[in-house]
């Protein structure tokens, strides 16, 4: 069955490190100036239109996705955002192994962000 759920996206990330947050408090939190908020999705999608001053790190971009994030603190809270939640569930995956500490996720991406 865990194979099933892997497979078919229907494993959530249980985590500390790891919180969704719905689209009004998600708002709230990225007030901050100086807030990491990053947009996953491809360069393509980013310009149609993203959030606020949100920097643009592809998920699929393997290489590109280590080294950007690498550049970001681990110690201060990471706010990630796709088109639908699934791209940054699996971006934050990768970000808690690679030992940041705290992940806020946009609950139902940026189609439910208006």
């Amino acid at each position: 069955m865990s194979l099933f759920k892997t497979l078919f996206g229907l494993n959530t990330l249980q985590s500390d490190k790891f919180e969704i947050l719905e689209v009004s408090k998600y708002k709230e939190a990225i007030k901050d100036p100086k807030v990491q908020l990053v947009d996953v999705r491809t360069a393509k999608e980013y310009k149609r239109g993203h959030i606020g001053k949100a920097i643009n790190i592809d998920l699929f971009n393997s290489v590109d996705f280590q080294k950007s994030f690498e550049k970001l603190q681990k110690d201060k809270p990471v706010y990630l955002y796709c088109q639908s939640g699934n791209r940054s569930q699996k971006a934050a995956r990768r970000l808690i192994q690679m030992g940041f500490e705290k992940i806020y996720d946009l609950k139902g991406g940026i189609i439910r962000w208006e």
